[in-house]
Order: structure tokens, then sequence, then C-alpha cells
């Protein structure tokens, strides 16, 4: 998948079937949309093309209006988005700024500028709510009615359903903050996960006798936050069990070398030796969020947390037991 910043670039195609969204999650809705975008992008002999936007706008208009309730939680890194999209078969991603002239921007302007212009599109997929353009004036009924004359086909997707919700990323955001995974990964259509470069933390863990990789999320706001069972991708053949902390620390000074920004910290149950104990920095992980143990707890000292640390280890380790217990009868009944 070719990546672009805007879209003033000699490497962009000069046509494209286009799809435009914020796609946090990348969700199963949003996979539904991308397949019929990829077919009628085959049909019409064009790359496919996802619009996309960072900052999200409603993270744009919180900072404008200093109201940082307003910002959406983050599901996704913008990292693990594009993973998605390109797992998905797009062929091309537009990453815009959202910024004030583009937020100005009436929605003929952003029609004929950014569309036509920009991206010479043949096709346009929309959701059901799709909005844009200055004050989200600019609707389904607008895009209609300018694309035969500016030379593009539209097109409407309607919601998509799992067991009777709709699919959508307000619907993920609220499971993960309800720490629902088995829920979040159903409308995912994968387990939740976060991936990035392992960077060096306080080294508090290895003190403690729990050496974690430690992930920065980009996002001050992400949609999950506590301790959980996991599985980390990107270090063994195999996937490894652990137990990670998604969120702030509480327990540790907030001028500590994070800054106090949000973290994964994870601890594999059982390190691979041919690693060594440098083994892990630098390396690209995914840490996939199984199973939600509990919120982040405040401890009133070292030796406390600590013994926190080695109960979430031992629920962890219950955890993949029963899920392996499930696995294998699962196995049994399919043999039979």
């Amino acid at each position: 998948m070719k990546i672009f910043r805007g879209f003033r670039h000699p490497g962009i195609s000069p046509a494209c079937a286009l799809t435009i969204g914020n796609f946090d999650g990348v969700h199963r809705g949003h996979q539904a949309m991308l397949a019929l975008l990829g077919n009628e992008a085959a049909h019409r002999g064009v790359p496919s093309c996802v619009l996309t936007f960072e900052p999200h706008p409603r993270d744009h208009f919180a900072a404008r209006h200093i109201r940082p309730e307003l910002a959406p939680a983050r599901i996704a890194t913008l990292r693990d988005k594009l993973t998605e999209l390109e797992r998905c078969g797009v062929q091309q991603c537009v990453v815009l700024p959202f910024n004030e002239s583009l937020a100005a921007l009436s929605p003929q302007s952003f029609i004929d500028d950014v569309l036509v212009q920009g991206l010479g599109a043949r096709y346009v997929l929309v959701g059901d709510d799709f909005r844009f353009g200055a004050h989200r004036a600019g609707d389904y009924a607008l895009l209609d009615s300018m694309a035969a004359a500016r030379g593009f086909d539209v097109a409407r997707m309607m919601s998509y359903e799992v067991h009777g919700l709709r699919v959508s990323s307000s619907a993920v955001r609220e499971a993960l903050a309800a720490g629902r995974m088995a829920q979040a990964a159903a409308l995912l259509g994968r387990p939740y996960s976060i991936s990035g470069h392992v960077v060096h933390g306080r080294k508090l863990g290895r003190d403690l006798g729990f050496r974690t990789l430690n992930l920065r999320f980009s996002h001050w706001k992400p949609a999950a936050s506590g301790i959980f069972a996991v599985e980390v991708h990107g270090l063994s053949p195999e996937p490894l069990a652990g137990v990670a902390n998604l969120g702030v620390r509480p327990s540790l000074d907030p001028a500590d070398v994070n800054g106090g920004r949000v973290l994964l910290e994870t601890f594999c149950l059982d390190w691979p030796a041919g690693l060594g104990g440098e083994g892990g920095y630098g390396k690209i992980i995914r840490v996939d969020l199984l199973h939600k143990l509990h919120d982040e707890l405040r401890y009133d000292s070292l030796d406390a947390l600590k013994k926190g640390i080695a109960r979430d280890c031992d629920d962890a380790r219950s955890f993949f037991a029963s899920r392996h217990g499930q696995t294998r009868r699962q196995t049994t009944r399919d043999r039979i």
C-alpha cells in the first residue's frame, strides 16, 4: 500500500476509487466497505484509495475550544490503522492533516479541490452517516447531486450489524471502555491490539523481577485501559503469553522518564532465552489484549506493587489455562 501525507504528491495515482473516513479501529463495518471498494476499483481499472485524517477531526475541535473531553478515545494508533487498511487490500492511502484550512473548506470546495482535482476520484463510496465540509454541511445528497458533472460515481453503504448490534467505532470504544474484550473482538473481527517499537522505560520492572516491554501509545486518551492478559507477537515464532498494563501507572511518580504519558507495559510469562535480557528493545511487536483482569490500581509501596503484579501473573496463567482447556474441548467435539 502506498501512503501519502496530503494529496500533492507526484506518486499519487491520477485516478482512483475512493472512500473517506477516520477508520478508527478498521472494524468489520469498515472491512465490508473496503471489500466493496476493492471490487469497484477493479471493475474500473483504478486503484482503491482511502482518504483519512490525522489528527481525528474531533481532536482538532477539542483543542480549538480547549475542551479535551470532546476528543474521542482512540482505538488505534496511526501505525495500526494503516496496517489494517493494507491487510484489507487498500492500494493507496492519503492521510490528510486536519487543520483550520481544511475545517473551513466548504462542501463544494472539498469535492472540487480534494476529491476531483486532488485525488481524481472516479468512484466515491461513503457510509450512511457521512458528513463533510465546513460545519459538516455536506452530506450524501449533495455528493450525489454533484457527482455526474464532476465525472465520478457515488454510492452509499448502509449500516453493518453483528448479532443485531450496529458495528461502529463508537460501539468498539464502548466495549473497550467496559473491558468487554470478547465483544470488542467480535466487532473488530480480530483481538484488540496495539503495536509499536519497544522503547526504554524507567527499568523499574527488572528491579521488581518483572522485566517489561514498553510501547508508548501515541494518543493521550486510549479507548482501553487497565491490566490485561495478552499475547505478544513478533519476538518468537509463536505468540508469547503475558500480562500488560495500559495506562499511566498511578503507583509511580508522574514525573518519571515516561513523562506521565500513556504506556503499554507488557511482562511475558515465559521470556525466550534466545533473546537475552536486552533482546526486545527496538523490535516491532504487536500486543493482543485478550482479557481484562482489572482497572489500574494504586499501590502504597514497591513491595505491594510487586505482590500485585505477581497476583496478576497468576490470574493471567489461569485465564490462559482455561482458554487452552476450551480449545481442547472444542477440538475434541470437532473430531467427533
